[in-house]
């Protein structure tokens, strides 16, 4: 998205901005006040001091943490356009190395949020079928039973793509924000007291002078949750178009969470108080009811849909910045974002459904829900300090900035560690894993690259030259293209050198080096091209944004045929007979994979390290269906990485007696 777009305010976008980021915030009033009922360390004879002091809390949170935070800051962070935690790294990751751990917690607790996610929104829609008396005697088996099958079909869509369904979001989405806009409006004049939570005296009240009321900040905290997607969706959407749908949507939600206070405060004062009913559906009209929940189920399955696709969005430029196994990736239609990923689909397919046979209640389910996007928020707040500081803006705003959201989100942390033994230790673990697979795929990486040996080119190349023109060898290839990770175009791995002149001489009439540099930018597509010899040895360096597909092969054939078009290079077969009908040449390629060698000592941690990557590496993609190549002309070498010798071996000869 360009920069003319990122500022464009149109219908069109703020409609679809409706429907595609406000999906989690959006939904939040399902469980959040019920959240905070369930809360039983305030004392019930200050019931009222509960409810004015936690919707204040919530007014707060969502001004001090969704609109100053990320509305008004952090969306200024745009990498051409885009957003969310990686694009945030690929902005400031040359100034401090340490900042790709933040980088992969925020990325790991946000992939854990997508699992917890649609059961919880989904659960809590369709628990409103309990407050119906036809429906009065349905079992929470039925429920479950409802829950999955809703999931299921979601899972199913994927494959299709959601451009199509997608037009619906926004209409969709604005009826259920006008919907919670009048359910909460029309129930203000129950008890006008409610409105003393605009002033944050009791919000600070509430935390403070209360037993228990700090551990309140962890109910308090999932009105905020769908806070980091919005950061996440910024390229889909445009940040003018962001500004001023939040602005009606805030209301919405102010004005929801305010009429479910004053109908809880009316029926406390009246003793009809029951604590067993979610607040969100006992204030629609019966007759109403169960257009509502229909609605509210509509509006759960889009913020499902909208967290499904963020985590195909994160994990495919996770891919691409090299912190996870690569994996198999589809464009099910032609709009740009639209990404599917199979193993990732399946993976969040999977969690769901154990969360929902794990905890059935939705209110067990909001135990789980919070704690690992607590640590993402962090992990945002000190991504977008190092961001302020390369703009360079002055230290004493930086450090301001650190200190508010620092303090604000370490509280929401130390209050959702509360919920660690109540089902937060669920997400926690979920999160764990994915960071664990982050982690060993970045650090194998390292440990590899510190035993790669480069050699200088130019040593090589009159033996090269040698080899393509000894015609007592066989032809292997007119053209023969490898893939080096040098990023010296003087250099090349020794392993390539060996593949050609040791393993089995590969004589060829253009040798192709091809390197992929992968760009802070998003959607670079940049190449340049070095003739070492010319029309003997080029070098071909692609510059790729971190979201753009590696079509190698295809991205080569474009290469070739500007080089052609251009006369630097002869593609024509140089076999005499073929010459002279000037038909092609051939193009092979030689992928070389690495095993680990049994000729290794390394330390404990990094032995463990390198096991795990070898594992990962054997069930994702192969290197040649990474790079977009076709099997059939890819050629795979096996070579075994030796990343730290054995010191000594002690062997002594023996003679057979009789020999001296």
């Amino acid at each position: 998205m360009s920069k003319n777009n990122i500022n464009k305010v149109s219908l069109a976008g703020l409609v679809i901005a409706l429907g595609i980021i406000y999906g989690d915030i959006g939904t939040s009033p399902l469980y959040v006040l019920k959240a905070i009922l369930n809360h039983d360390l305030i004392p019930s004879g200050r019931f009222p001091e509960l409810i004015v002091g936690g919707i204040s809390c919530i007014i707060w949170t969502l001004t001090l943490q969704t609109t100053i935070k990320y509305v008004v800051l952090t969306l200024r962070a745009d990498n051409r356009g885009e957003g969310g935690i990686f694009s945030l790294y690929a902005l400031v990751r040359r100034q401090k190395k340490w900042l790709v751990v933040p980088a992969m917690i925020g990325g790991a607790a946000l992939l854990a949020d997508g699992i917890i996610t649609p059961p919880v929104t989904v659960t809590s829609a369709i628990e409103g079928l309990e407050l119906i008396p036809a429906f009065a005697g349905i079992t929470r088996e039925v429920i479950v039973l409802i829950v999955m099958s809703i999931i299921c079909v979601l899972f199913f869509m994927q494959q299709f793509g959601t451009y199509n369904i997608g037009k619906l979001f926004g209409p969709i989405m604005l009826g259920w924000f006008i919907m919670m806009a009048i359910l909460g409006g029309s129930h203000l004049m129950d008890n006008l007291g409610v409105l003393r939570a605009f002033n944050p005296y009791y919000a600070i009240r509430l935390l403070i002078d209360y037993p228990g009321g700090f551990w309140l900040l962890g109910a308090v905290f999932l009105c905020t949750t769908g806070a980091e997607a919005l950061y996440s969706d910024l390229g889909h959407c445009g940040r003018k178009n962001i500004y001023v749908t939040w602005c009606f949507v805030k209301l919405c939600l102010i004005l929801n969470y305010l009429g479910q206070g004053a109908w809880l405060l009316a029926q406390y004062k009246n003793g009809t108080l029951d604590l067993g009913r979610n607040p969100f559906f006992a204030v629609m009209p019966d007759s109403f009811r169960l257009v509502g929940i229909l609605i509210a189920t509509a509006a759960a399955v889009i913020a499902s849909q909208a967290l499904i696709s963020g985590s195909f969005t994160l994990i495919s430029e996770a891919l691409r910045l090299n912190l996870w196994p690569k994996m198999k990736i589809k464009y099910p239609s032609e709009e740009k974002g639209q990404v599917y990923i199979p193993g990732v689909n399946t993976l969040l397919w999977i969690g769901c459904l154990a969360i929902v046979l794990h905890f059935q209640e939705s209110s067990k389910m909001e135990a789980a829900y919070g704690l690992a996007i607590t640590l993402c928020m962090i992990s945002t707040s000190i991504l977008f300090a190092n961001y302020l500081i390369g703009k360079r803006v002055k230290k004493i705003w930086v450090a301001l900035y650190l200190l508010v959201y620092l303090v604000i989100e370490l509280s929401f942390l130390g209050a959702n560690l509360n919920k660690f033994p109540h089902g937060g230790y669920v997400a926690i673990i979920v999160g764990g894993i994915l960071f664990g697979v982050m982690y060993v795929w970045f650090r194998s990486r390292k440990i590899k690259n510190r035993y790669v040996e480069f050699v200088r080119l130019e040593h090589y190349v009159p033996m090269i030259q040698e080899l393509s023109n000894d015609k007592t060898i066989p032809m292997y290839s007119t053209h023969l293209v490898y893939m080096t990770s040098a990023n010296n175009p003087k250099e090349i791995e020794h392993k390539i050198i060996y593949s050609i002149l040791n393993r089995k001489p590969k004589r060829a009439d253009i040798y192709w080096f091809v390197h992929v540099d992968i760009v802070d930018d998003p959607y670079t597509t940049e190449f340049v091209v070095e003739h070492i010899i010319p029309n003997d040895i080029i070098r071909v360096e692609f510059r790729l944004g971190f979201r753009v597909e590696q079509k190698i092969q295809l991205m080569m054939k474009r290469v070739v045929e500007e080089l052609y078009a251009n006369k630097e290079v002869n593609i024509t077969s140089r076999y005499e007979s073929l010459e002279r009908n000037n038909i092609s040449g051939d193009f092979q390629f030689v992928v070389l994979e690495k095993f680990l060698s049994n000729d290794n000592e390394l330390p404990f941690f990094e032995k463990l390290i390198m096991r795990y990557y070898f594992w990962l590496k054997k069930i994702s993609l192969g290197e040649e269906k990474g790079f977009g190549l076709d099997s059939s002309y890819v050629q795979v070498e096996k070579f075994p990485l030796i990343v730290s010798a054995t010191r000594s071996l002690h062997l002594r000869r023996v003679y057979p007696e009789g020999e001296s």
